[in-house]
């Protein structure tokens, strides 16, 4: 990784581009063909394996030799990144077995939106991780089905984002829901939001940090100042993968279905109806 970013290669030039982190085997070549279909120009694979995507797929990925399965390992990588591309590139990250969804996302591209959001002089968007997960474990015992995930249509609430000095930030909240509130007992206090800054404008200092917000306050908002802005929302496996298959959870899921699970359509309508995302000003 730290050689390929030290040469400033072409790829870096401009953006949008898309940093996946690969922590295991699950899904990596579907996810990297979900977010080539959404338009970035093109996508660095983060990983501690080879990877042996389909040809069609390779020639719009990098594959970079990275310890992914360290603790916080997205915030080396990310920053490393940063550095590397030309202040104003838009940069998204995520992990395997997770996929971006937008406002109108089926006839637009990401690139699309963001000109968008670049226009309402935002520098970041606040995303979703809305998790899904397969409704029978027996026959998924790693909760990963992506024929017929599961999601929850309810359950979805935030609190006020409170700073250092005993204040509620401004234009900032915590996101809560999905697997992370119905199974908070088995997750760390840090690990209970749904909010990410997925998406993002690369600045001078900027930093993202272990919890998955950015050195520059103003990145951590949701909206301006004077209207609501777009969000997005990130359709992941990777909180059902952790409850189903880590030893100290896996005992006690029996199943991760409940009244208000529902199927998942793979849509960014459907997400947007429910809530999950927003256009903003965008139509």
């Amino acid at each position: 990784m730290e050689r390929f970013l030290a040469r400033k290669p072409e790829v870096l030039a401009k953006g949008p581009l898309a940093l996946i982190l690969v922590e295991d085997a699950t899904a990596v070549a579907a996810t990297v063909e979900h977010h080539i279909g959404r338009g970035f120009r093109h996508i660095l694979l983060f990983s501690d394996q080879p990877q042996d995507l389909p040809e069609v797929l390779a020639s719009k990925v990098t594959l970079l030799s990275y310890g992914t399965r360290r603790p916080d390992a997205h915030v080396e990588a990310v920053n490393a990144v940063i550095r590397a591309v030309p202040t104003g590139t838009w940069l998204y990250y995520c992990y395997n077995a997770e996929f971006l969804f937008y406002p109108f996302c089926e006839t637009r591209s990401v690139g699309e939106m963001l000109g968008f959001h670049t226009e309402e002089r935002r520098p970041a968007m606040l995303s979703y991780v809305v998790d899904l997960y397969a409704g029978d474990l027996t026959t998924h015992p790693d909760a990963v089905d992506l024929h017929a995930p599961l999601f929850d249509r309810a359950g979805y609430y935030a609190l006020g984002r409170i700073g250092p000095d005993g204040q509620a930030r401004d234009r900032q909240l915590d996101f809560h829901g999905g697997l992370r509130w119905r199974y908070e007992e088995l997750l760390p206090p840090d690990r209970r939001r749904i909010d990410r800054i997925a998406l993002f404008r690369a600045a001078p200092g900027l930093q993202v940090t272990a919890d998955h917000r950015f050195s520059i306050e103003e990145y951590n908002t949701y909206s301006c100042p004077w209207h609501h802005n777009l969000t997005a929302a990130i359709a992941s496996f990777r909180v059902a993968k952790a409850l189903a298959t880590n030893p100290g959870s896996r005992d006690q899921v029996g199943s991760l279905t409940w009244r208000n699970s529902h199927p998942f359509e793979w849509s960014g309508d459907q997400l947007m109806n429910l809530g999950l995302m927003e256009p903003g000003q965008w139509f």
